[in-house]
């Protein structure tokens, strides 16, 4: 395809991030007003270590639109 390989195996991780990230289980709260990302994952922390995101504020922001 003239892709680098180096750019291939960024874009293969992009890719596995997202599959990973649609594979998360938010847990809705308070009558689908709040949600809530469990710590242990394995999904959210595939996402992080892929894209290299902090687990923590990546947990937070998935559940907070601000």
């Amino acid at each position: 395809v003239g892709v680098k390989e180096s750019h291939q195996m960024t874009i293969f991780r992009i890719i596995a991030a997202i599959l990973h990230l649609g594979n998360l289980e938010i847990q809705g709260e308070r009558d689908g007003e709040a949600c809530s990302v469990s710590s242990e994952d394995e999904h959210l922390s595939n996402f992080c270590g892929l894209l290299g995101v902090e687990h923590s504020q990546m947990q937070h922001w998935l559940c907070h639109r601000k």
